[in-house]
């Protein structure tokens, strides 16, 4: 996935390696606010359980709104800034609030190849207690009436509002989420406001994912009904292929899941490994299933896979002995059935759990080590 550039002047979008025109359906904003404009009203729930209206922040005397949202790279890169702005401003009058823009279900799972969550409001509450963010996160996904008022382009977007709740600012944070900072655009215009001295540049280009309007919901129901149709296959796998797996001389992160139709959890979670599969696959990863059931048992293990939709790359055991196959995979494994691991390029095992999947905690270890940044990504 290549970083989207909004393109402001020329109401252009670069999004996913191909040039393409912002939509003008009056649902989805081409322009920036105009500099001058009051504030939009907004009521809308937070990730505290709240609901968060404008005249909530009427004490304070600059009021930072900052869109962003989980699954973007760009706005991802942003996250610690985001906070140090907050951090670095908060006594000095200055109240920030965030916003998603984005209809969760109008992105698709391989748009999430770069995050853990989603961008429901479930998962904002999610990122806003792993990343302790000291300020309020809201949602606007549902109706994005919110996002179109202020005009949303991208996230990450910026809007400065002073304490007539007229716009002073707009547009991203600095110049570049890749490469060395050389304009601190929204520092700048913060300071030269809390300075009394006119925003050196009030407006500013935004570069970053473009905004995911519920017109794309018929998109990303198109990309799952396509992605249920794949073909599932499954092959044995012995022992030499074992010990090619386990020391994984790919240049990928490898997933691997043993299960067993016998084995009711293991069955039970397979649609979370489809998920994950679908979310990283298009990355330098590869889902692997190894069912321990018996050759003679291929058929069962097959039918489960296919109504499971486990359109990974999917082995059954041919090698004899259990005890055999637990040494070639992983010496540490005791035995207990369903059990995944993480294997870097090298065979080094980064990541190991006996027992039921635990998911969240999967695609934190495959997105950390993958890259959750186009600065970080591996």
């Amino acid at each position: 996935m290549i970083r989207s550039y909004l393109l402001q002047a020329v109401g252009l979008a670069l999004v996913s390696s191909s040039l393409v025109a912002l939509s003008p359906a009056a649902d989805n904003p081409t322009k920036l606010l105009a500099i001058g404009t009051p504030a939009p009203d907004f009521a809308l729930p937070g990730v505290d359980g709240k609901t968060h209206t404008l005249a909530d922040f009427k004490s304070a005397k600059w009021l930072l709104v900052v869109f962003t949202c989980n699954h973007c790279p760009t706005a991802q890169a942003y996250e610690q800034r985001i906070i140090d702005l907050h951090k670095d401003y908060k006594d000095k009058g200055v109240t920030l609030v965030a916003i998603s823009p984005n209809d969760d279900a109008a992105v698709r799972l391989d748009e999430l190849g770069y995050t853990d969550v989603s961008d429901s409001l479930a998962d904002m509450k999610l990122r806003a207690k792993e990343r302790d963010f000291q300020f309020p996160y809201l949602y606007d996904g549902e109706k994005q009436d919110v996002s179109r008022a202020y005009g949303v382009l991208a996230t990450p977007q910026v809007l400065i509002f002073d304490a007539e709740r007229k716009l002073r600012y707009v547009g991203r944070i600095d110049d570049s989420d890749v490469k060395t900072v050389t304009s601190h655009d929204t520092r700048n215009a913060l300071d030269a406001l809390l300075a009394g001295k006119p925003v050196p540049v009030e407006t500013t280009r935004v570069f970053g994912c473009s905004t995911k309007w519920s017109d794309k919901r018929e998109e990303a129901r198109k990309w799952l009904e396509k992605a249920e149709a794949e073909e599932v296959k499954l092959t044995e796998l012995d022992e030499a292929a074992l010990t090619k797996l386990a020391k994984n001389d790919t240049d990928k992160l490898l997933v691997v899941n043993v299960w067993a139709t016998w084995c009711g959890p293991c069955v039970a979670e397979l649609p979370e490994l489809v998920t994950i599969n679908r979310m990283y696959r298009k990355r330098d990863f590869q889902m692997i299933t190894i069912s321990l059931d018996e050759p003679e048992n291929k058929a069962a293990a097959q039918k489960v896979l296919t109504e499971k939709k486990v359109a990974t790359t999917n082995y059954i055991s041919a090698v004899g002995s259990k005890d055999k196959f637990a040494d070639l995979l992983d010496k540490e494994w005791q035995g207990p059935v369903p059990f995944t691991l993480l294997i870097a390029p090298g065979g080094k095992v980064i990541y190991r759990k006996a027992g039921p999947l635990e998911p969240l905690t999967v695609k934190r270890a495959v997105v950390d080590y993958l890259g959750r940044t186009y600065a970080g990504r591996k």
